[in-house]
């Protein structure tokens, strides 16, 4: 009796007015999962110890058996200890002997054996000690434990709290939650629920549901999860209380007669299998506090669990309608990743838990303890500093960057974006049709306001048919296309998993027939609810199946589609509106027949993959080369470890209030230091409607976040940069264009995190560990290490308290600021200081650049960042007084290549332009590819992927033009007086020669004005190596 949504159009609006906030009944806590609510607080726990005798080692790794105590039914573990040269420690435990292996994803991790440091095992009567030079790790037999050890100092602890577990249908019922009595006296998984209305005792039919006072027909179901009413009304969720069978805990017990099953919201996961739970408790002796654990709306230093929060941090991919803040339930996606900062010692370390299934976290103190539905355990600990390969001692001083990039040698770095994806993008959910996407790109243009993609969300389908155009609204999307190409734009479409159930539908009929969907219980085609009404969904941890998806996005079979047209990939935790939690049922099956629960935060990474991976080979089918291939964009909203290497990603369906503008901040923060470089947040808020000060405010701070986008529900009023007049226009207008004069810089950033794992937005005490004033900062933040940023995200604010650190000095990057004039040569803020400081409405969003740095800008006001490609460089030089020796220097780096394919990678085809002052003389060197620059390291390149170019590869014309294009302006800062002259050297030989060489030297034009210096046209190109010469008044001592 259901009818699909859309055969409903006016009551979509309808639909969208009453599901307005987060229904927090819909999402199960702690105490309503069965692993977690057993084992967070249990009273008793067996307790393992090493079987001394089966302490071995070989190839350098350590291995060794590990037995319970307490609990007959236990399972005998295995587990393994390695040092990897990258400067990680790696700890595996796995069940000895098991029938059947638990799953393990296989292509998450870059390799599943990583190069390893030598060994050396010392044995005692009770414990170990493994030396490398990463350093030592001490272990106690009985009971087990692990301690990370570096110059006698203890900086990391496994196990020190005896919570290891490994649960397996046998030994469920050795654990013993708090109450000394177990789950409720069972083992059982079923859980108390209730919600808003009254019980009725009888059930409604099958196709109907509760409207809060009687059965209805349902017509459809909202991304709240509740059914919906041919009238506009919605389900009301009656109260139920399910008690578990009862089992006595502590005795062994008839495996068949025990019953796991749990129920949560009118939905019960029968757990066939039994449970499978793991966990382990890591601890950081002088820890100042912990990051990561990406995606939650929270702090960015992490909060206790045990004290600010009575919940653990949760993982489990879900769609959460309007989600609140300061909460450490789960989001779109997860990342478990951890980092313990020391800010005494001025240094990080990090704990990566490899595990897709559900995963709890608790924090508190300096301890983190990490509880896992299903998997094995397999936990990398990232040691300070750099790595210690070829017997190298591990560098403890390194900055905390350092330790930061090494997760990228785990599962990968962020893909190099193409430059137009680092411009702003306009979205809606829609923009109605052809003649609305003509208008928007038209007032863009007569407006003078950059901007690179214009994005289609799901109404421009034929029914929520993916791939597919509504021919009314959309008749010709090609040409549509072209019009914003012939500008140097691009436009980006929705695609999302799931796929109508529709014989007539071309996608659902070739993937029926191939047989590529998920399996319910019963083995047949998963049945979810989702857009278009019910839905199948592809089963992307199959490489058949991608390979099948990516095929899709070929030109002939992408209907309508250009080599222009990128895609957004959203709905993929997987969502699905009557399922549980808003997601696939645990029991579900893929095509291998592993349950969704071991997979489930994996669905929106191999989604993204493969969509990543077939515009990639859309690319390097109409390419002209094999090695020129298009790079992609594509946007995720569901992510696991790595999916960095796939895309970009935002934090989904934010709300237009000034908190959530807030909130942007620290969790982008969290994703940059988790490895996901390339991500941003809705500016303006998703739902909800922004006053102009909001809107202005958000576009100011976000034109400094990676990923920058505006976009707005359908029920938001219209809210393009013109939407609020003027003033507002020109506000807007002006923070767009400061963006687009930073993108030299921001591309050579992404550069550098492509070729190191570096993130790009940091934290301040990324680059100032030891200034314990950082720890909490999460307002104002660093783009790459010289660029400091504080947005105003206060409703009336006209200035900012910021925040500068100890042991640095800033530069004023606007006019508007003249900052307090203090320190040497003219730099306007030294640290340690907080100041405050202008933020108009009127200027672009308060910046710094750090003393000792040299930026690259560009500074013509463009439509495009195609329009800008041959543009003339700004170099801007900020230099640093060093108090000690009176040492004037500065330095930057400049990445030149294509900008769109993957030349970078399969040829070699970049640069690294790296200018440098001391000793009064500006030098620009030039490493040509796959010559890299002291600040890189070619091993760990290449275990990025890079510096292994395809046969046949040559000249790069892009590339040589990249090469030729020129400095227009140099602006310094921090001089202490006027020069003389100053003279250009042209030197195409090379090298960093002192003297002038004959008719290449040329004086250039200045002006010295309030302490800064302006040379215009020096014409030195950016791809040749030149100097320039400052020449001053000599002064008497």
């Amino acid at each position: 009796p259901s009818q699909v949504l859309t055969m409903f159009p006016a009551l979509l609006l309808v639909l969208a007015a009453v599901a307005r906030a987060v229904d927090r009944s819909k999402f199960r806590k702690c105490e309503t999962t069965r692993f977690c609510r057993v084992h967070r607080d249990a009273a008793e726990v067996p307790t393992y110890a090493v079987e001394a005798s089966s302490l071995a080692m070989s190839d350098g790794q350590v291995s060794l058996g590990l037995v319970a105590a307490g609990c007959a039914s236990a399972p005998r573990l295995e587990a393994t200890i390695d040092a990897l040269t990258m400067g990680v420690l790696r700890l595996r435990i796995v069940e000895a002997g098991a029938t059947t292996p638990r799953w393990e994803p296989s292509d998450i991790l870059l390799s599943s054996t990583f190069e390893t440091e030598a060994q050396t095992l010392t044995t005692t009567e009770t414990g170990a000690t493994l030396s490398s030079s990463a350093g030592v790790v001490e272990l106690t037999y009985a009971p087990f434990s692990l301690a990370y050890r570096v110059d006698g100092e203890v900086l990391v602890e496994v196990n020190s709290k005896q919570l290891l577990h490994y649960e397996t249908k046998k030994s469920a019922a050795c654990f013993i939650s708090g109450n000394g009595k177990g789950e409720g006296g069972s083992t059982g998984g079923t859980a108390t629920t209730t919600t808003p209305a009254e019980a009725e005792e009888d059930d409604c039919l099958a196709g109907e549901a509760w409207n809060g006072e009687e059965c209805l027909e349902i017509v459809g179901y909202w991304e709240d999860g509740l059914a919906r009413f041919e009238d506009g009304s919605k389900e009301v969720k009656r109260s139920t209380k399910e008690e578990a069978p009862p089992l006595e805990l502590g005795n062994e017990a008839d495996e068949a007669s025990l019953d796991f099953s749990e129920s949560f919201g009118g939905h019960k996961d029968e757990v066939v299998n039994g449970p499978s739970s793991v966990g382990l408790d890591v601890t950081f002796p002088g820890s100042d506090g912990f990051y990561g654990l990406a995606e939650h709306a929270t702090s960015f230093k992490l909060k206790s669990t045990r004290t600010a929060y009575k919940e653990p941090y949760r993982f489990y991919n879900l769609d959460v309608f309007e989600y609140e803040l300061d909460e450490p339930m789960a989001l779109y996606g997860s990342i478990p990743l951890a980092w313990s900062l020391s800010s005494e010692k001025g240094r990080v370390t990090g704990v990566y838990w490899h595990n897709p299934s559900e995963t709890y976290v608790d924090v508190d103190g300096t301890g983190l303890r990490w509880l896992s539905e299903s998997g094995v355990i397999d936990l990398f600990l990232i040691l300070p500093g750099g790595g210690s390969g070829g017997g190298k001692k591990q560098d403890l001083l390194a900055p905390p960057t350092t330790t930061l990039a090494k997760f990228a040698r785990l599962v990968g770095a962020q893909e190099l974006p193409p430059i137009f994806a680092l411009g702003y993008h306009q979205c809606r959910w829609n923009y109605k049709d052809e003649k609305d996407v003509s208008v928007v790109h038209g007032n863009f243009e007569d407006l003078d306001i950059p901007f690179d993609v214009l994005w289609l969300d799901i109404e421009h389908t034929d029914g929520k048919r993916y791939f597919t155009w509504d021919d009314a609204l959309f008749p010709n999307p090609a040409e549509m296309q072209k019009n914003l190409t012939k500008t140097g734009r691009k436009m980006v479409t929705i695609v999302d998993p799931h796929i109508k159930r529709d014989s007539k539908y071309a996608i659902h009929s070739e993937a029926e027939k191939l047989g590529l969907y998920v399996k319910d219980k019963h083995l047949k085609d998963f049945d979810g609810w989702c857009w278009p009404g019910s839905s199948s969904y592809l089963d992307f941890t199959s490489p058949k199946v991608r390979d099948w998806w990516a095929s899709r996005f070929a030109l002939e079979n992408y209907q309508g589609a250009t080599l222009d047209l990128h895609v957004w990939n959203d709905m993929n935790e997987p969502s699905v509106f009557n399922g549980p939690e808003v997601t696939m049922a645990k029991d579900c099956l893929s095509l291998e027949g592993v349950e969704h629960r071991e997979w489930h935060n994996l669905y929106g990474y191999y989604f993204s993959r493969a969509t990543s991976e077939g515009l990639a080979l859309r690319g390097a089918t109409h390419a002209a080369t094999p090695w020129k291939g298009a790079r992609p964009f594509v946007l995720t909203r569901s992510f696991f470890s790595g999916s960095q290497r796939w895309g970009a990603v935002w934090t989904g369906d934010n709300a237009a209030k000034w908190d959530h503008l807030e909130i942007a901040a620290p969790m982008l923060l969290t994703l940059s230091i988790c490895g996901f470089a390339f991500s941003g947040a809705d500016a303006g808020g998703f739902f909800g409607d922004p006053d102009a000060e909001l809107f202005a405010r958000w576009i100011q701070a976000a034109a400094f976040t990676p990923f920058f986008r505006g976009h707005a529900h359908h029920d938001a009023k219209r809210r393009e940069p013109w939407s609020f007049g003027e003033p507002w226009t020109q506000r807007i207008r002006a923070a767009i264009a400061e963006r687009y004069s930073w993108l030299p810089y921001w591309y050579s950033l992404f550069a550098l995190s492509r070729f190191s794992g570096e993130p790009v937005m940091r934290p301040l005490w990324a680059q100032y560990p030891a200034d314990l004033k950082t720890i909490a900062l999460e307002d104002q933040w660093l783009v790459g290490p010289d660029l400091l940023v504080k947005p105003a995200t206060k409703a009336g604010a006209s200035t900012v308290e910021v925040y500068f650190p100890d042991k640095s000095a800033w530069f004023a990057t606007t006019s508007s600021d003249s900052g307090s004039g203090s320190g040497s040569g003219g730099a306007a803020y030294v640290g340690p200081l907080l100041a405050t400081v202008p933020a108009s409405l009127d200027a672009p969003t308060p910046t710094f650049q750090r003393a000792g740095s040299i930026l690259p800008r560009r500074r013509r006001l463009r439509r495009s960042t195609k329009a800008m490609k041959r543009d003339p460089y700004e170099f801007v030089v900020a230099l640093l007084q060093d108090d000690d020796d009176h040492a004037v220097t500065a330095s930057g780096a400049l990445f030149l290549d294509d900008q769109e394919t993957f030349a970078f990678r399969d040829a070699d085809a970049f640069a690294w332009a790296v200018t440098t002052f001391t000793k009064d003389r500006l030098t620009h060197e030039v490493f040509l590819g796959p010559d890299l620059p002291p600040f890189l390291d070619a091993d760990v390149a290449r275990a990025l992927g890079l510096l292994s170019p395809m046969e046949g590869t040559n000249v790069d014309p892009d590339l040589t033009a990249a090469l030729g294009d020129t400095i227009e302006r140099l602006i310094v800062y921090g001089l202490q007086a006027p020069p003389t002259e100053v003279t250009l050297n042209l030197n195409p030989a090379g090298g960093n020669s002192q003297q002038d060489q004959g008719n290449s030297a040329r004086s250039l034009t200045f002006k010295w004005v309030d302490k800064v210096l302006t040379i215009r046209k020096p014409d030195a190109p950016v791809g040749q190596p030149w100097t320039i010469s400052f020449a001053f008044e000599k002064t008497e001592s």
